[in-house]
């Protein structure tokens, strides 16, 4: 990777510049270490707001921010930009795309992936949102969708287009089921005057018998009743058991047709080769109180792919997201940094500040743990707390212009089908020849079988 080593220096590498990661490669002390941080993006992505790309309320670039301008005039401190495929904790050396590296201390911050619960067939054709090309993707298909159905004359195919089904009631998928209502209310008829927009309906599909579980059952009642007030069919104990691209199959056998499934269930850590099964719990890493691999010296995990079971409040690991990665990456980087003088590390400990969700405008729900708040009160906190989380100045300039141009104006301007989204199909002939494989080995199986059986009647 053309990177020099430093010989008084300790070389710490950290995968991933999410939260968690960012945070740690900031505050580690460059008299210490030589700090590489790895990432398979050239920006860091704030997260809570890509419901907002995907329904043309913000711009892409104004939630992402380069990782370079971040860490400029930073001496000691090296990124690449690299996709690792593989790490070799015996060699202490990692290798990627674009060459190996090897480590003192390894700081795995790679965060989470879309967790499908192993339906390929969902995988294939439901459109998850966990990155901004994902957003986009989503935005793109949305106004493709409207654009297709004022062409097509068959009405069942127009409702087809014109339904949107989100699959998962936490944060995600009530802001943006909100977010689409709105869109419903406020923009697409204007947009689509001569599109019958009654058709569109939103479907909000949750597993349990609640929305919300991570938040008090007051704030999820008052999700419910605003979703609700904004035209959403909500779905409780319904478990989506499958989708083949154009029906939703439920538990219960109930169906939805929708050409549109945006997967909000649920995510899983984002395992790298190279670690043992006894290191991984529910698809992530084991760390003690410390965030150190229960295995390795020289390896912590924080952020979504950090299994923490000590705390006997989070016995299934702490929340996957923004606030408990963080507080370890801080926690990390002060352990760290403590660690060669040899000070004491300090176990890591979650303070949760609180919780929110925001259904749309002037609604909203806020969990704090002395106070809750729901309406435009929540709402307002909502917004500032995010404006303030955002990294850049500019990012946050364009954010809040953007939201009064959308608060008086109904109106957002960003529109655009800059790269269309072209849907997978199922392939007739990728079909037929996966079943020509099929009949072939069976066939193959059947003749082995007669073979044996013959030899045995023969006694050879």
């Amino acid at each position: 990777m053309n990177i020099p080593r430093v010989n008084n220096l300790k070389r710490v590498v950290i995968i991933g510049a999410g939260f968690a990661g960012l945070q740690v490669a900031k505050k580690l002390r460059r008299d210490k270490f030589q700090v590489v941080l790895i990432d398979k993006n050239n920006y860091h992505t704030f997260q809570p707001l890509l419901y907002q790309v995907a329904t043309a309320g913000l711009e892409p670039d104004s939630i992402a921010h380069s990782i370079r301008n971040i860490i400029k005039k930073t001496k000691n401190f090296f990124f690449r930009l690299a996709i690792v495929h593989y790490i070799n904790t015996k060699k202490q050396k990692i290798y990627t795309n674009v060459g190996d590296l090897s480590y003192d201390y390894l700081i795995m911050a790679t965060g989470s992936v879309t967790n499908y619960f192993g339906n390929k067939n969902i995988e294939s054709f439901a459109l998850p949102m966990k990155s901004i090309p994902e957003a986009l993707n989503l935005r793109s298909l949305i106004l493709q969708d409207f654009e297709s159905a004022l062409l097509t004359k068959d009405e069942k195919e127009k409702v087809r287009l014109m339904t949107f089904v989100i699959v998962g009631g936490g944060p995600t998928g009530v802001e943006l089921a909100g977010a689409l209502a709105e869109m419903k209310k406020y923009i697409l008829p204007h947009d689509y005057p001569d599109l019958n927009i009654q058709y569109m309906n939103i479907h909000l599909l949750q597993a349990t018998s609640r929305l919300l579980d991570g938040m008090s059952e007051k704030s999820a009642k008052q999700a419910y009743k605003n979703l609700k007030e904004l035209g959403v069919i909500i779905w409780l104990n319904s478990l989506v058991k499958d989708y083949n691209g154009e029906i939703v199959f439920m538990e219960s056998n109930q169906k939805i047709e929708s050409s549109n499934v945006i997967w909000a269930a649920g995510v899983k850590g984002a395992i790298i080769k190279g670690f043992l099964k006894e290191d991984i719990k529910g698809n992530r890493i084991l760390v003690d109180n410390n965030l150190k691999a229960i295995r390795y010296k020289n390896i912590f995990a924080i952020g979504d792919i950090a299994f923490m079971n000590t705390n006997q409040h989070y016995p299934n690991g702490h929340p996957m997201t923004a606030q408990p990665a963080i507080q370890q990456g801080n926690c990390l980087a002060k352990n760290l940094n403590c660690f060669l003088d040899n000070i004491e590390m300090k176990p890591f400990i979650y303070k949760n500040l609180g919780s929110m969700a925001t259904i749309g405008r002037n609604k909203a729900v806020c969990d704090f743990p002395y106070l809750k708040l729901k309406g435009f009160l929540a709402w307002i906190v909502w917004m500032f707390v995010h404006l303030v989380s955002l990294v850049g100045f500019r990012n946050r300039v364009i954010a809040l212009t953007n939201w009064i141009i959308q608060y008086f104006h109904y109106n957002k301007s960003v529109r655009l089908i800059i790269r269309p989204f072209h849907r997978k199909k199922k392939s007739f002939k990728n079909k037929l020849r996966k079943n020509i494989f099929y009949f072939i080995f069976c066939f193959y199986i059947f003749l082995m079988q007669i073979a044996i059986h013959s030899n045995s009647a023969t006694g050879i």
